[in-house]
């Protein structure tokens, strides 16, 4: 077999891979996006399939007010004792500056906690609370039974390297606490943006892989070593071992972050972070994505690209183990299992039955109508990624605003300053209508609406997105009328990372989905009763 990258397609950023038997799980980072962390499954690394979402109660995540792209960041899923390990980030203020040497001073907000659990889609512990002196924490099992934790260490003072060097510290299991104090074990290259570290023991030396140049063009991974767990740490011969950054003719670029699994037969494969840039606009849409290749250890000791490059690959070699496909996801959700499809997630809340219910009316997905589309804190959208840059997208809504404060309808999202929402609502000169409001980060006028159509009362309105690349359309129906297209093509593009205000985090991906909003506060409902997400070739003109 060979492996088709990426693995995990769409927004799957920071992956943590763990073999336990002949399972393999990668968790990777969900951001504001609830429930938190994503963990996938696979018995060949060519095939995976989304299991769980392991933090899930109030007690262990809490978003509320978590700004666009904080909330979980890289989490790191180990097995040891008989039972699993994830550490994570929830991140409650960004800042700004970030660059190495800014004037501006950046404290940021950002509490690690660690959570564990007999199986890997079992109800999972509440949170430890370990520090708060940087994110990306990962923990190490040493061979004596020992564990430690380590992270990058933020230091947000005016003047100095904001990514101050990888700091490590012994867990206690037992006191459920970090002992001692925290000892400085690498201070990064020139490169810069030093975190994402993981240690792993192989003859007698410890291993730091590391990720540097930041999470965009200029991302690498990084490897150094030590006999001694807290150091000192020698570079490896190349410095980075796996980058992109040179290679602008390469399809996987940003690749870093990553981290290393071996297979039953002793073969070291190791996952990292891509992503896929549109030709014409050179965003990347799909956000970051989760690959795999095959990795080779030297007789210096050093681990390196099968190729000796250091390039991240399109396709790689599989292991030699039985394929292990699973059923394809269907493409239409009806909503009658009861239960919110695994795909779809909503934003920060930890309390879903305000926001939406799939009880209330059987077969439909009700949303309440709640907070402005953008809100930090009380948000009903419910959405599912976007995982291939050409797709067509469609639902239909059972909605009768009263006034110009509700609105429900077809979301195609980034977050907060980036959508386009073709909705439903109603004015006293129009009535009913549609119409789609624009977020954009990149023009001078950041939010724009199209003209409304009028539209029968009394009827659902099906909606539809067709997306090819950079370029999306959108279109309406009533009852069994012909498709009635708004006439202006969207730009896609504005979905993704690099569509952004200076300085603003951007971490996510494109999400297509549904949302209500009810600004008057009384919580005017919207139903689905279906959504349609189907991958397709590309259209040159879908209408």
């Amino acid at each position: 077999m060979t492996i088709r990258n990426p693995i995990l397609r769409g927004f799957n950023p920071d992956p943590s891979i763990v073999r336990v038997g002949n399972d393999y799980y990668i968790a990777t980072s969900t951001f504001e996006w609830f429930p938190g962390v994503q963990i996938h499954h696979s018995r060949d690394l060519v095939h995976w399939r989304l299991l769980t979402r392991p933090l899930m109660y109030p007690s262990q995540l809490d978003m509320r007010g978590d700004p666009d792209s904080c909330g979980v960041w890289a989490s790191c899923l180990t097995h040891a004792d008989g039972r699993f390990w994830l550490v994570y980030t929830d991140v409650k203020r960004y800042g700004r500056a970030s660059q190495p040497g800014s004037g501006g001073a950046t404290p940021r907000d950002m509490h690690n906690y660690l959570v564990t659990c007999d199986t890997i889609d079992g109800q999972w512990s509440d949170p430890v609370q370990l520090n708060s002196s940087g994110f990306d924490p990962s923990l190490f099992h040493d061979d004596d039974g020992r564990k430690y934790l380590v992270n990058m260490l933020w230091d947000h003072r005016p003047g100095v390297n904001r990514f101050a060097g990888i700091v490590l510290q012994e867990y206690s299991v037992a006191e459920r606490r970090l002992l001692g104090a925290r000892r400085l074990i690498f201070k990064g290259t020139a490169l810069g943006f030093t975190e994402a570290p993981h240690l792993y023991k192989r003859n007698g030396s410890y291993y730091l892989l590391t990720a540097e140049g930041g999470t965009g063009w200029g991302h690498a991974v990084t490897m150094a070593r030590s006999r001694s767990i807290a150091g000192p740490y020698e570079l490896h011969p190349d410095t980075y071992i796996l980058s992109s950054r040179h290679r602008p003719n390469v399809e996987l670029q940003r690749a870093g972050h990553a981290d290393m699994v071996e297979t039953q037969a002793g073969e070291t494969y190791m996952v990292y972070l891509c992503g896929r840039p549109l030709a014409n606009r050179g965003r990347c849409t799909l956000g970051r994505e989760t690959a795999i290749q095959p990795m080779v250890w030297g007789d210096d000791g050093w681990l390196r690209t099968t190729d000796g490059q250091g390039i991240p690959q399109s396709e790689a070699t599989a292991p030699s183990l039985p394929a292990h496909e699973f059923p394809a996801a269907p493409t239409r959700e009806n909503f009658e299992a009861g239960r919110l499809p695994i795909d779809f997630q909503w934003l920060r809340s930890p309390f879903p039955d305000e926001l939406f219910t799939l009880t209330a009316r059987p077969g439909f997905l009700r949303l309440y109508g709640r907070e402005t589309i953008g809100s930090h804190f009380r948000q009903s959208l419910v959405a599912r990624r976007l995982q291939a840059h050409c797709a067509s997208v469609a639902t239909i809504v059972d909605f009768e605003p009263e006034h110009f404060q509700q609105a429900a309808g077809l979301v195609c999202y980034y977050n907060a300053a980036k959508y386009h929402y073709l909705h439903v609502s109603h004015d006293d000169a129009l009535g009913k209508h549609v119409r789609v409001m624009s977020a954009l980060p990149d023009q001078v006028e950041s939010d724009v609406f199209t003209a409304p159509v009028a539209i029968s009362a009394g009827q659902a309105v099906e909606l539809r997105a067709e997306i090819d690349f950079e370029r999306l359309y959108f279109a309406y129906r009533v009852g069994d009328g012909d498709w009635q297209w708004i006439p202006q093509q969207f730009d896609a593009s504005i979905l993704s990372d690099e569509a952004s205000a200076p300085g603003a985090p951007n971490f996510t991906g494109a999400f297509v989905g549904m949302a209500c909003q009810d600004l008057a506060g009384t919580a005017r409902a919207a139903d689905f009763d279906w959504f349609e997400y189907r991958e397709r070739p590309f259209t040159v003109d879908p209408r």
